[in-house]
């Protein structure tokens, strides 16, 4: 059972993390760098997730639980695997 003041603080928290995802969005198309377009993929998975677990908590819905932490192992992958990547390609100097 969540409180009134409890269910306007998740839903501020949710229009918080959209407003979030959208100033990422911005910085994902206009990064100068492939570096600053990978940090901003890597945030928007975090965010995904943050809102994904907001909303389980918000609809009572146990399953967002699971949902985030499959799109957090699958982000910390993909970057691990991206960042290895351009380490590899990256010219010395």
């Amino acid at each position: 059972m969540t409180t009134p003041a409890l269910l306007v603080v998740m839903k501020i928290t949710i229009g918080l993390l959209m407003v979030a995802f959208v100033l990422v969005l911005i910085r994902l198309a206009k990064g100068p760098h492939l570096y600053d377009r990978v940090v901003a993929f890597d945030l928007i998975t975090s965010l995904v997730a943050g809102i994904a677990l907001v909303y389980g908590m918000l609809n009572d819905v146990p399953f967002f639980m699971d949902v985030a932490v499959i799109i957090f192992l699958i982000s910390f992958l993909g970057t691990v695997a991206i960042s290895k990547y351009l380490s590899k390609n990256e010219p010395h100097e």
